[in-house]
C-alpha cells in the first residue's frame, strides 16, 4: 500500500476460512450496489466489497492524483489489489459491474496468478469514445455529481419502481454525494479503458451477465466479451445497468459460477 494514503473504504463479511470473493461497484454507487447478494454471497465466501475513490466511504485522496486526465483503470485496479494485499489474501474470485467489472478484466489480464474466476455484469471492454467520459468529468468537476441526477434513473434501471423503491433511492443518493474530483477521475479512466485486443489473455473461468434492459452498455458489450475471452459463458438477464431488477436470478447466476 502507498505510504501516506488510506486504503479504499471497505466491508469484509463471511466466514474466515472461506474463499475470497472481492464485489466491484458501477461508477457512481457504493457497495450498496450489491446489498441484495451479500447474504447468500456470505454463506459460502469472504466477501470483500469496496467503495471507488470518493464513493461512499472512499476519499477521492486515495488516488496518485486527481488531476484531469491522470486517472486510468490500472490506477483502480491497484487500489483494489492494495486492499486484497492489506487483509493477506493471494487468491480470490471476482465479480462486478461496469467500472467495476472493467477492474476485474483488467486484474484477471495483468494479475493471471491472483484471481480464481471472474464475473463480469454490465461491463464492456471498452465503454465507447472518450469524448462523452471527458466531457461528463469536466461537467462534474465544475457543478458536481447533482447536475447528473436527472437522467441517470433512466440509465441505471429498466424499471422505475427500482429506482423508486428503498435501494434505488440509496444509490441515487451515493450518486449525489459522490466527491466531484473522484468521479471525474473515474470518468477519466473510462476514457482511456479499452482492453479487447487482451481478451485472450483471460484464462480463468469467466462468467459474462448482460442486462437485456440495460441502455448504459447494451447486450452487444456483454456479447463481444463473451465472444473473446476463452471458453466464457454469457448469461442474459431481463435487468438495466445496475442489474438490481432481479437480484434472485443474478445471484443464482453467480453462485452456480462460483462453484465450479
Amino acid at each position: 500500500m502507498p505510504s501516506g494514503r488510506p486504503l479504499l473504504h471497505h466491508r469484509l463479511l463471511g466466514p474466515h476460512d472461506a474463499p475470497s470473493l472481492v464485489l466491484g461497484p458501477s461508477l457512481g454507487t457504493s457497495l450498496q450496489v450489491w446489498e441484495s447478494h451479500v447474504a447468500a454471497l456470505t454463506e459460502e465466501f469472504r466477501v470483500l466489497s469496496f467503495d471507488l475513490p470518493g464513493h461512499g466511504g472512499s476519499p477521492s485522496g486515495v488516488l496518485p492524483t486527481v488531476a484531469p486526465g491522470r486517472t486510468t483503470v490500472d490506477d483502480l485496479a491497484r487500489l483494489v489489489l492494495d486492499l486484497i494485499d492489506h487483509h493477506r489474501v493471494d487468491r480470490f474470485h471476482y465479480a462486478g459491474i461496469s467500472l467495476g467489472g472493467a477492474i476485474g478484466a483488467h486484474l484477471a489480464v495483468h494479475h493471471p496468478h491472483r484471481v480464481d474466476s471472474l464475473a463480469l455484469v454490465c461491463s464492456s471492454a471498452h465503454f465507447g469514445t472518450a469524448g462523452p467520459w471527458l466531457q461528463r468529468a469536466a461537467l462534474v468537476r465544475q457543478e458536481g455529481t447533482a447536475a447528473l441526477l436527472t437522467a441517470m434513473p433512466d440509465r441505471w434501471f429498466a424499471d422505475p419502481r427500482a429506482a423508486a423503491g428503498p435501494l434505488g433511492t440509496a444509490l441515487l443518493k451515493d450518486l449525489a454525494a459522490a466527491d466531484s474530483s473522484g468521479y471525474a477521475a473515474c470518468c477519466d479512466a473510462l476514457a482511456t479503458y479499452d482492453l479487447r485486443s487482451a481478451l485472450r489473455r483471460i484464462t480463468v473461468p469467466t462468467l459474462v451477465v448482460g442486462g437485456t434492459r440495460d441502455v448504459a452498455t447494451p447486450l452487444d458489450h456483454s456479447r463481444e466479451l463473451a465472444h473473446a475471452i476463452p471458453d466464457a459463458v454469457l448469461r442474459t438477464v431481463a435487468v438495466g445497468h445496475l442489474a438490481v431488477e432481479d437480484p434472485e436470478t443474478l445471484c443464482t447466476a453467480l453462485l452456480t459460477h462460483l462453484r465450479h
